[in-house]
């Protein structure tokens, strides 16, 4: 028997044969200097059949875990073997990435601007170039992010998990929680949603910050899900497969007072309903206002900025039905902040 040719990947007018990897630059509108700017797109078309995963970055231009996430995932061997197609964007928000912002010049949110149009705003365009070039593209896609400006977030899974399909792929990717998000309007996962393509959001770490144990987990858990998606070879590992946590609610605690912030708990701790989380005081240590946690849980984020208001966001609290199994969990991301920063490591997961 015969094996059918693959056909070759046609994207913004180029053709890449099976078995090809290339990089492509989308252009986008100049700069008001008339430099031109370009959308990078990094396309792995394997020489056999399967799914198009489409893995993308920075669609907040100051949230950069996974530039790196992605740089380094090109690197991997594997990919030699790739069943299907990879296509890898690791820079979407090319404004926001030269200004170290989250938003575009005209302030307005990428992640709020989908699906775009061709005729409308910046960020409109923006939108409508990533959809209609790349995300059209796609069966399945990973949208990689992390906390915002001083915030930072426990590495996590955001995700329709009442589709089976993308419920499957979240599991795969076996980061410490998994939550069932709501979908919000202009949003790359609601777009996504509606064109039938199973979508994950992993959030890690800092704006502007690199954070290896986020960078190393997403690392793992993208080759999971590829190989979840029989794009790559499974392999045997002697560990046992990480189960994730599904998350049942999560709620921000906030400030009750202004002043300087203590905290007293890490991400991914386990806290009880009513214990003692931080402590907020006065400059002259007058006054001292002890923060609670407002149900038992694990903490999934908090700011990193002693400074607060009252009304602040504080510490982002998951209520799960097994806190302790959580907490064991977390405890064992420590092993991904150790090695030599390459994600070349010798434990099976690459």
């Amino acid at each position: 028997m015969t094996r059918r040719q693959r056909s070759s990947l046609l994207l913004n007018g180029a053709e890449i044969a099976p078995g090809e990897r290339t990089t492509l630059q989308l252009d986008v509108a100049q700069l008001y200097t008339h430099t031109p700017v370009s959308m990078p797109v990094h396309i792995v078309h394997g020489r056999q059949d399967g799914p198009v995963l489409c893995l993308s970055a920075a669609i907040h231009g100051d949230e950069i875990n996974g530039i790196e996430i992605i740089r380094r995932l090109l690197a991997l061997p594997q990919l030699r073997r790739l069943r299907g197609t990879l296509l890898a964007v690791p820079i979407v928000n090319v404004y926001g990435v030269l200004a170290q912002t989250r938003y575009l010049p005209d302030r307005r949110d990428l992640n709020r601007s989908f699906p775009g149009s061709a005729t409308g705003s910046l960020a409109a365009r923006l939108a409508d170039l990533f959809v209609t070039q790349v995300l059209e593209q796609a069966t399945h896609a990973i949208d990689l992010h992390t906390g915002t400006a001083h915030r930072a977030n426990l590495p996590q899974i955001r995700a329709n998990l009442d589709d089976p399909a993308t419920l499957e792929l979240a599991r795969a990717f076996a980061a410490p929680v998994i939550i069932n998000s709501d979908l919000r309007d202009g949003s790359l996962r609601h777009v996504a949603d509606e064109r039938g393509i199973p979508t994950l959001l992993y959030e890690a770490g800092e704006a502007l910050r690199f954070d290896e144990g986020s960078i190393r987990l997403g690392m793992r858990g993208i080759v999971g899900a590829m190989r979840a998606l029989k794009m790559l070879p499974r392999v045997r590992s002697k560990r046992p497969p990480q189960i994730p946590i599904q998350v049942e609610m999560t709620r921000w605690v906030r400030a009750e007072s202004s002043g300087i912030l203590r905290t007293t708990v890490r991400l991914g701790q386990h806290v009880r309903r009513g214990g003692r989380i931080g402590l907020i005081a006065d400059p002259f240590g007058e006054r001292e206002t002890v923060v609670q946690a407002a149900f038992g849980g694990i903490v999934i984020g908090r700011t990193n900025l002693p400074l607060v208001h009252e009304g602040d966001a504080l510490f982002h609290v998951a209520r799960v039905r097994q806190p302790e199994l959580a907490s064991e969990w977390v405890e064992q991301l420590s092993g991904f902040d150790e090695g030599d920063g390459h994600g070349e490591g010798s434990d099976g997961y690459y």
